[in-house]
């Protein structure tokens, strides 16, 4: 199994209640044997340019574990769910990724000796 992203758009109407919409989405993934690990909604946002008449849309990603056979099958039902107004599905670059994380982290630990050796000099000029 692969890890993919999905980007869904969900119409803009469904912001109260958006929870019957990402069962659905989920119950596709499901049925597809996928696994849904994590889902990071953004709640609504202005779109580029009107989607089926639509100014705004409700943004949520989910990060999913699927058999690489069976996105085709996903796409499908997407396509034909009337809640969904755009998808992406991607594959994630997991070794940029961690590439990524490193070099955040390592910045990080830069910054930290930096903010460590000022106050040292801070403290030297005081005394």
């Amino acid at each position: 199994m692969y890890q993919y992203e999905i980007a869904i758009l969900y119409h803009p109407d469904l912001e109260v209640d958006i929870t019957k919409a990402e069962a659905r989405v989920k119950k596709i993934i499901d049925e597809n044997d996928g696994k849904i690990t994590t889902t990071d909604n953004w709640g609504k946002r202005k779109l580029a340019y009107p989607i089926k008449h639509s100014e705004y849309a409700v943004y949520v990603f989910y990060v999913v574990q699927l058999p690489p056979q069976n996105v085709a099958r996903i796409e499908r039902a997407l396509n034909i769910t009337d809640e969904v107004l755009r998808f992406l599905i991607t594959r994630p670059d997991l070794k940029a990724a961690a590439k990524s994380e490193a070099e955040k982290a390592k910045k990080a630990k830069q910054a930290a000796q930096r903010d460590d050796s000022e106050d040292k000099e801070k403290g030297d000029d005081e005394d």
